[in-house]
């Protein structure tokens, strides 16, 4: 969802768009699972709180206490959400994948970076992100010049977004589906491997029993996917 993204066109739209989408999904969801990215920057200061995010946060508040399971899976973005939400919303963070059963399907869920082939300086950069002495010298600097910094980076690195599917057509998509293909084989209980990340929009086979589902984003697709007991279906949400 990236929000509080500055090349979202207009960012308070964006954010009463998917704001809206938690109300829908709140009519007929008992579980709600975030995987990644949702939003475009966080830090979570042991005592302050970033500005920003209070409709989306409502209306996820609202879920939980309706009784709805909420996890929200770290992503690349938003890899410095630590227990604020947790604690202050009820909901679950899991840093890493989740394996979940639902009507006797197993879907493994992840937010997908990371997986497959990666390049040398990704995995630096992600072991600093997750470093705790890296990020205790971070929370020192002040925000007044650590958020506009992200923000700026943000913006470069999404750069590439509108050529998301030519993108994933490369090296991409052969790398994901074989991992994927590796993972089912190794893993013949899991029917449903689900990521978000790449920003496409994907339903595949990933063997003869399971299936790769790629979540797309909410930048151009306003895309997510629904599991009704029996299926899981791709949907785009349309106000």
């Amino acid at each position: 969802m990236h929000l509080g993204a500055c090349y979202m066109p207009d960012r308070r739209a964006h954010e009463a768009r998917v704001a809206a989408f938690l109300r829908a999904a709140g009519e007929r969801a008992s579980d709600l699972i975030l995987a990644g990215d949702i939003l475009d920057y966080w830090y979570e200061y042991k005592t302050v709180v970033p500005r920003g995010y209070v409709r989306f946060f409502g209306e996820l508040a609202a879920l939980a206490d309706s009784g709805v399971r909420v996890t929200w899976l770290l992503g690349n973005h938003d890899i410095w959400l630590f227990d604020y939400l947790r604690d202050e919303i009820g909901i679950e963070v899991a840093d890493g994948p989740i394996v979940r059963d639902y009507g006797g399907k197993r879907f493994f869920i992840s937010h997908g970076d990371g997986l497959g082939r990666t390049d040398i300086s990704f995995r630096i950069m992600r072991s600093a992100f997750r470093n705790r002495f890296c990020q205790k010298l971070y929370a020192a600097i002040h925000p007044r010049w650590t958020v506009p910094f992200a923000h700026k980076w943000s913006s470069g690195s999404r750069g590439y977004a509108p050529d998301a599917p030519a993108r994933w057509e490369g090296r991409m998509q052969s790398d994901v589906r074989r991992w994927a293909e590796e993972y089912a084989s190794a893993h013949p209980d899991i029917d449903y491997i689900v990521l978000g990340h790449h920003h496409v929009v994907v339903d595949e086979p990933a063997g003869p029993d399971c299936r790769l589902i790629v979540l797309g984003d909410w930048i151009h697709n306003d895309s997510y996917a629904t599991f009704d007991g029996h299926s899981v279906e791709l949907h785009r949400f349309r106000q």
